[in-house]
């Protein structure tokens, strides 16, 4: 295998790479449309067929279809890469209208373009300059339609794929410059407190705030975050009561959850289970939990990372390694002991922001690194 060879390949792609991204950007699809999300999974599956692959796809009922698709063109039992990503984006249908496609500044801009269109248009692309190279093996790529969600839904296929692999190579985009090695679990947990309403003015010792003793609560649960453990917890959002003269009755928070070791999931839950109520007239319901293990900096993911660093080096540029406070389905493979690599999509900018930018300088070596190793992972 030629590193420059495979470069060289990769750039005379540009122009279709180009082209099949804005036609991807400008299909909108929403996590939760069904319809557009599905749409845009039809349009990646008629490129994919030009390249060989056989679709399957695994309908879905809240969400968009499951997109399984297979390359093999060897006939041997070799494992193949599954190549990690998802079609969904945290963007409302009508974004193109303020936010439309664009070029500029050595950018291409538009809704998703970042996160991450650009890295499944990047995997088809390696896919197509390792097949004029001849240098094709068995690849699986899993294209996921609710994973801005949670992956509700996929995760138990990406699981199941993910054992019968020999790694996995997640699209998502790179930290700045640099591939994820780690990345921290996910929990989401709901506090609710019922408690005891009554006027304010005519009543209030009858009444038993929900709204205090949810502050008393909240107080409390922001007291887990251990910074040296890399475990935080985040009350994002909290509500409560009908009107200033009414005692509330109820009142509930959302909380974050982040922990770096799988180890912390237990200890966690078991923080939150123990929580008791201040005021006995109050009731108090916990529900949620890790629904994202950590993915752990491991031997097998240090392996390829190295791999991926030398391959770089060969293609012309320095590549480095990152962990990152947010989480992706890499979670869900990783925690499986299988090599995990993220960060493998595009360079940009914004994701989730206004300002969502793909870098166009590195689209063509970064998918030049993706095509060596997905030729290269034994």
């Amino acid at each position: 295998m030629d590193p420059q060879a495979i470069l060289k390949t990769v750039k005379a792609e540009r122009t279709w790479m180009r082209t099949h991204l804005r036609e991807l950007v400008e299909q909108e699809s929403p996590s939760e449309d069904r319809q557009s999300v599905n749409a845009a999974a039809s349009l990646v599956e008629d490129w994919a067929f030009g390249l060989g692959f056989r679709a399957k796809r695994h309908p879905g009922k809240s969400f968009g279809d499951i997109f399984e698709l297979n390359l093999t063109p060897s006939p041997s039992k070799q494992k193949p890469v599954l190549l990690l990503g998802h079609l969904d984006t945290v963007w409302p249908l009508g974004t193109l209208k303020t936010m439309p496609w664009r070029e500029e500044r050595r950018r291409y801009r538009g809704p998703g373009v970042l996160d991450m269109k650009a890295g499944v248009v990047m995997a088809l692309a390696a896919v197509s300059a390792l097949k004029k190279l001849k240098l094709e093996r068995n690849v699986t790529l899993l294209l996921n339609s609710e994973e801005e969600v949670g992956s509700p839904v996929s995760r138990a296929i990406t699981e199941r794929l993910a054992k019968k692999s020999s790694a996995v190579f997640v699209l998502e985009p790179a930290q700045g410059l640099a591939y994820k090695t780690a990345r921290k679990g996910v929990g989401y947990y709901e506090i609710e407190v019922k408690g005891v309403a009554a006027h304010s003015g005519v009543d209030f010792e009858r009444g038993h705030s929900a709204i205090l003793e949810l502050v008393k609560q909240i107080q409390t649960i922001s007291g887990f975050t251990d910074l040296k453990r890399k475990l935080t917890v985040n009350c994002g959002v909290c509500s409560g009561g009908t009107r200033s003269n009414v005692i509330a009755e109820s009142a509930r928070a959302e909380v974050d959850v982040r922990i770096a070791k799988a180890a912390d999931a237990a200890y966690v839950e078991k923080l939150f289970r123990k929580l008791k109520v201040s005021d006995p007239h109050c009731k108090l319901i916990i529900t949620g939990g890790i629904n994202r293990p950590p993915m752990e900096r491991t031997a097998g993911t240090i392996a390829l990372f190295r791999q991926a660093r030398e391959l770089a080096r060969d293609l012309g540029f320095d590549l480095d390694e990152a962990a990152t406070g947010g989480g992706s389905d890499g979670n869900f493979t990783a925690a499986l002991g299988v090599p995990t690599l993220d960060g493998m999509g595009a360079v940009g900018e914004g994701a989730h922001a206004a300002h969502e930018s793909v870098s166009i300088e590195h689209l063509v070596p970064r998918t030049a690194l993706l095509a060596a190793m997905i030729a290269r992972v034994s």
